[in-house]
């Protein structure tokens, strides 16, 4: 009998080293550096964090929850922005959405019902007219709506999103990436920690962003 509680015991101690958060993130293994850095739009000790995204991307639904208490947790050291893949092309409306809420400075507010009508709602965001009409059914003004979306910044943030993605090599969602220089995503912080998921996988990435923020604040 005790031999079988020293096994259980045993089995116990791997499972928990197994999902445990990476404690002492590599470079090559739970984040990568890019080949080609990208500048900065930070002014002082601040160090960029960008999440690139998609609205109905079910693992950027997952992360969600932990990165946005990450980004109130990291306060003032980070500057944070998330740049929204265009999945279905350069007028890709879920992308369009994403930019018109932040030109109105509604993305405290209607970030979280976005993923909320996508994946437990189930409204399919595929249309403009579809995005549209969900948008001014939670409160938001038509006219001042329409206004943005058609602005002549949106438009030309949207084309640019492209580029933006193919600049930072970004294939996947979510993704993130540190002071223009360091990548990690859910899947990166897996494939180095075979077997974890779910909120153990979220926290654990968030875990290796704060190594890599820390690591690039040192040189500030």
């Amino acid at each position: 009998m005790r031999s079988l509680r020293l096994a259980v015991a045993a089995l116990g101690l791997v499972a928990a080293t197994a999902f445990a958060s990476p404690a002492d993130p590599k470079l090559g293994a739970e984040y990568v550096q890019l080949a080609s850095p990208q500048p900065t739009q930070v002014v002082g000790k601040k160090v960029e964090v960008i999440e690139f995204f998609m609205y109905h991307c079910p693992a950027c639904n997952a992360l969600e929850p932990t990165i946005a208490e990450w980004v109130k947790k990291q306060g003032d050291k980070i500057n944070f922005k998330r740049v929204h893949m265009p999945y279905s092309g350069v007028n890709d409306p879920e992308a369009h959405l994403y930019l018109t809420l932040e030109a109105m400075g509604k993305l405290d507010e209607m970030h979280p019902k976005v993923f909320k009508a996508i994946h437990i709602d189930r409204v399919r965001m595929n249309k403009d007219d579809v995005v549209i009409d969900w948008a001014v059914k939670n409160g938001m003004d038509k006219a001042k709506l329409m206004d943005a979306w058609n602005s002549f910044g949106v438009m030309t943030k949207l084309k640019r999103l492209p580029q933006t993605l193919d600049a930072y090599k970004v294939q996947s969602v979510p993704t993130l990436v540190v002071d223009g220089r360091y990548m990690t995503s859910p899947s990166v912080v897996e494939s180095a920690n075979p077997g974890m998921n779910g909120m153990a996988l979220s926290k654990a990435t968030v875990q290796v962003l704060d190594a890599m923020v820390a690591k690039v604040a040192k040189t500030k």
